[in-house]
């Protein structure tokens, strides 16, 4: 694989940048090629290396021939790219059987219940990648004022379909798995559903809110 960094922070830039890196090589495969994946502020492109070198003979390795078609590439995308992704809205759980964490939280930042819900659902998160789990999106960001860092010790089983917090992170477990987040909810929509054309119900660069369930 070859990676490409577009900066070395979260932002919004950078990761249209990834994106758009990511959507150029996926319109323009080239023999060999697996795959492009964006991340925070980067990208990877996945090749069959022998079709590659078959390919690009002119080239001594396969890693030179793919450095060549990404120079190229980056001479054609725009700096500022203009991302639209889909908006989707997901119903959440917030009762004490779903949310496995929400007591502690409450617990450190004073807060009531009801006043976590209404900022937690009040904003919009942008989808940077995914990654961990198929269909496990990484989300943000999450407002200070309800951001808790990661569990000390991460539970062996987090049911699917938790929605958890890490830092200014959210994401949503697409199934069943060990995990370190903390858990503010459940949501039953299906996040990854392997046998269906678009296996993942959001990809980066899409817009989420979340809603809570009455």
């Amino acid at each position: 694989a070859l990676t490409i960094d577009f900066g070395h922070e979260i932002s919004i830039e950078s990761n249209d940048r990834a994106i758009a890196f990511c959507d150029y090589f996926e319109k323009r495969q080239f023999p060999g090629f697996i795959e492009a994946v964006p991340a925070y502020s980067s990208a990877a492109i996945f090749y069959d290396t022998p079709h590659v070198h078959r390919t690009f003979s002119t080239f001594a390795t396969a890693f030179e021939a793919v450095s060549e078609l990404v120079r190229s590439a980056l001479m054609q995308i725009p700096i500022a790219p203009e991302i639209v992704g889909r908006s989707l809205e997901v119903a959440v759980d917030f009762s004490s059987d779903a949310a496995l964490d929400l007591p502690f939280i409450l617990e450190t930042k004073a807060m009531r219940r009801e006043e976590f819900i209404e900022i937690f659902t009040s904003t919009t998160y942008r989808v940077y990648m995914l990654g961990f789990l198929p269909g496990f999106a990484y989300m943000g960001e999450v407002d200070e004022r309800i951001a808790v860092p990661r569990k000390q010790s991460p539970r062996l089983t987090v049911p699917k379909g938790s929605v958890g917090i890490a830092g200014r992170q959210t994401g949503i477990y697409p199934q069943e798995s060990p995990g370190g987040w903390q858990i503010i909810g459940r949501t039953s929509l299906e996040m990854f559903t392997p046998d269906v054309e678009d296996l993942c119900l959001i990809n980066a660069g899409d817009i989420v809110r979340f809603m809570s369930l009455k």
